[in-house]
């Protein structure tokens, strides 16, 4: 039987962190953070209304910048430039998916480095291939806070990593194969064979592929960690909603088999929130204090 890697309890652990720490440098001032929304994305609005809580909770200020679906890619630009010289803005977001008329890559490396709490920009990313202080994309430092605290012995251990996204997978293969985590790292993707075999190998999973109840327990190893980022919207008649949030494991099979697993939701998702409220105290405490 698993024991439950319990994210909302760890990013309340860390929220309580970011307040105390507040406190005891007796801020003047509150960390400043903004998200530009674009469109009307359920799974988007969802997300930038937990951001906007998280700020709240932990005693920051937030700043929503909506747009239309139809905004320019122009315009965005003329936003972000003027969110890059507010020195009273301390970090700042773009939500992604955005409009397919948006080049995604001139939109993120538009922002200023030094004002990336999603650790997006190529400079951050760069600096943390390079294991160097840096602001780390949210869900993959989540999930290395998650292993972190909760004590998880990663050295020399073999992760599988399912998918290869810039936002998950990619950065995620590179924190837990550079110290001190020092595990030995598999990628797996569309064009990956043996998949299946890759995994049952591993002593830890970490699957952000977005596709629901993939991993089955036969899949598993005894005793492997499994970490499920898949937040993926399953419609569900019986839910007020009109669906409900599936992982890619599927937990009643793999649970038995596994040592530690995370649940859908309350696993990864709190932590990549909090995890953004832990940038922008960063960014703060370098521009502030």
């Amino acid at each position: 039987m698993a024991e439950l890697l319990n994210g909302k309890e760890i990013a309340a652990e860390i929220r309580t962190d970011i307040r105390k720490q507040l406190e005891e440098i007796q801020a003047v001032g509150k960390p400043h953070l903004a998200v530009i929304l674009v469109g009307n994305d359920g799974g988007s609005e969802s997300y930038v209304k937990g951001k906007i809580k998280a700020c709240e909770e932990v005693g920051f200020k937030s700043t929503l910048q909506r747009y239309d679906h139809s905004v320019t890619e122009q315009e965005l630009l003329d936003k972000i430039d003027e969110f890059n010289n507010d020195e009273s803005l301390h970090g700042f977001i773009v939500q992604l998916p955005l409009p397919k008329h948006i080049d995604d890559s001139k939109i993120l490396n538009a922002v200023n480095p030094k004002k990336d709490v999603d650790g997006f920009h190529p400079s951050n990313i760069g600096a943390m291939v390079l294991n160097q202080p840096c602001f780390l994309p949210a869900t993959p430092y989540g999930i290395a806070e998650m292993i972190k605290r909760t004590q998880i012995d990663t050295q020399g251990k073999k992760v599988a990593v399912l998918g290869r996204s810039n936002i998950v997978g990619r950065p995620i293969s590179v924190i837990l194969s550079s110290p001190p985590f020092n595990s030995t790292v598999t990628v797996l993707h569309s064009r990956s064979t043996n998949i299946t075999e890759e995994i049952k190998k591993a002593d830890i999973v970490v699957s952000a592929i977005g596709k629901p109840d993939y991993i089955t327990g036969e899949m598993i190893k005894e005793g492997a960690i499994v970490i499920d980022v898949g937040t993926t919207r399953v419609p569900d008649q019986t839910k007020q909603s009109g669906f409900r949030i599936a992982g890619d494991v599927r937990f009643a099979e793999v649970e038995p088999r596994a040592s530690f697993i995370t649940p859908v939701p309350g696993g990864v998702g709190p932590m990549t929130i909090t995890m953004l409220m832990l940038n922008t105290l960063n960014a703060y405490l370098r521009a502030e204090v």
